[in-house]
């Protein structure tokens, strides 16, 4: 089992940057795949981006490609998302979620942080 803690998160101008972290206990952590998803108000949580146990290999949601990164230090038990050039439509609560097989689908994570709000003013 996997506890998973998300800090980071904050107020931001459109067009800057913010780094998520999220921590996890436990000492199986690079047994699992790591994802980061968002639901913004009246919104479906939805996929942002996923990274495998090694830390070798990403994907991300087109709607991020290209502006967020995500990486992991297995020794520190921490995933990390940075984001830059934030649009106002970044905006949501940000979740990282643990599960020992690589997936983009919600349904495919057992555990889950308590996220974190992003908020990008125009």
């Amino acid at each position: 089992q996997v506890q998973l803690v998300e800090s980071g998160g904050g107020l931001v101008q459109a067009g800057g940057s913010l780094r998520l972290s999220c921590a996890a206990s436990g000492r199986t952590f690079s047994s699992y795949a790591m994802g980061w998803f968002r639901q913004a108000p009246g919104k479906e949580r939805e996929f942002v981006a996923v990274i495998t146990r090694s830390g070798g290999s990403t994907d991300y949601a087109d709607s991020v490609k290209g502006r967020f990164t995500a990486s992991r230090d297995n020794a520190k038990n921490t995933v990390y998302l940075q984001m830059n050039s934030l649009k106002p439509e970044d905006t949501a609560v940000y979740y990282c979620a643990a599960d020992q097989r690589v997936g983009v689908s919600r349904y495919e994570y057992h555990y889950w942080g308590q996220g974190t709000q992003v908020t990008v003013s125009s």
